[in-house]
């Protein structure tokens, strides 16, 4: 069998380079990032588009922003790069290192992501999981710029470079006090309607929240007749401020469960309200499958709340 040489007119390193100046659009941040000099990064940046006579930026003052090649390429280096790192772990006999960069959206990243990085790091310990929490729409912006592996998310995402993978069942849940004339209805008839949140103030989350874009679907036929008295960016206040009697709330199933084991909250059935909903995987569909992204899903598809 003829065996060909392969000789590759770039390095690792370049690539590194590339990259890291890719997702900081700026040199001398992309330095900082890989502990290198200013000028062995801008070197290392033009000797790769020198040796193939492109421009894999546009200079627009002091930010590089990628050029249409350069956007093309961006993915194929990502993966090659991973691949590499990866296959270094296994020359090294240490399969079970490496990093995985996680994004949730506030309820899943504050009431299940801390529980399955624990579950994770006690299979791999020398693995390192980096865990960044923001609303849907931040989510998946990193993980349009490869800031990370892989996001679980709360709302709906559309992009075509993203892959949208259905992760788990959730609901969201309408809730107020034990003393709330609500509850004191519900706990009479069972039940309540649409009629009766209208002329109730509301303490809901942010826009671009997946819990908001949740709400707004399900109530989306009277959210003009909604008083929306307050928009909050954390679960944890969302509920304080109801436990105060400003307003009824709806959030997550998954973050009220101990409100409502201490009663200090309670759940309102609305019977003609379908609160369900799911939960995502959100990945680049350029992104390479690590051995640690793949256990990484395998974990959260097994994992039971």
């Amino acid at each position: 069998m003829e065996i060909h040489k392969i000789i590759m007119k770039y390095t690792l390193k370049q690539l590194e380079v590339f990259l890291a100046t890719a997702q900081k659009q700026n040199i001398t941040q992309a330095a900082d990032a890989l502990a290198m000099s200013q000028s062995a990064a801008s070197s290392a940046l033009k000797e790769l588009e020198q040796q193939f006579d492109t421009q894999l930026f546009d200079r627009i003052g002091k930010r590089l922003k990628l050029s249409e090649h350069g956007r093309h390429i961006r993915p194929l280096a990502q993966s090659l790069l991973e691949q590499a790192h990866e296959l270094e772990s296994h020359l090294a006999g240490k399969t079970e290192t490496g990093e995985l960069k996680v994004g949730a959206t506030l309820s899943i990243g504050n009431y299940l992501a801390v529980e399955l990085i624990a579950e994770m790091l006690d299979q791999q310990q020398d693995l390192k999981v980096d865990l960044q929490v923001a609303n849907t729409s931040k989510i998946a912006e990193r993980v349009l710029n490869f800031d990370l592996d892989i996001g679980l998310v709360e709302g709906e995402v559309s992009h075509p470079q993203l892959e949208i993978i259905p992760w788990r069942s959730d609901k969201l849940v309408v809730f107020t006090t034990v003393s709330h004339p609500l509850a004191q209805k519900q706990a009479k008839q069972k039940s309540l309607s649409t009629e009766d949140l209208l002329d109730q103030p509301w303490i809901l989350r942010e826009s671009g929240s997946g819990t908001r874009q949740g709400f707004d679907r399900v109530m989306h036929d009277v959210l003009s007749e909604l008083n929306i008295r307050f928009e909050l960016q954390h679960t944890e206040a969302i509920k304080r401020a109801v436990e105060s009697n400003l307003g009824i709330g709806c959030l997550s199933e998954i973050t009220l469960q101990e409100a409502f084991k201490r009663k200090s909250l309670v759940p309102l059935e609305i019977t003609d309200r379908n609160f369900s909903r799911q939960l995502y995987f959100v990945l680049h569909k350029d992104k390479y499958h690590s051995l640690a992204l793949k256990r990484w899903m395998e974990l959260c598809n097994d994992f039971n709340v």
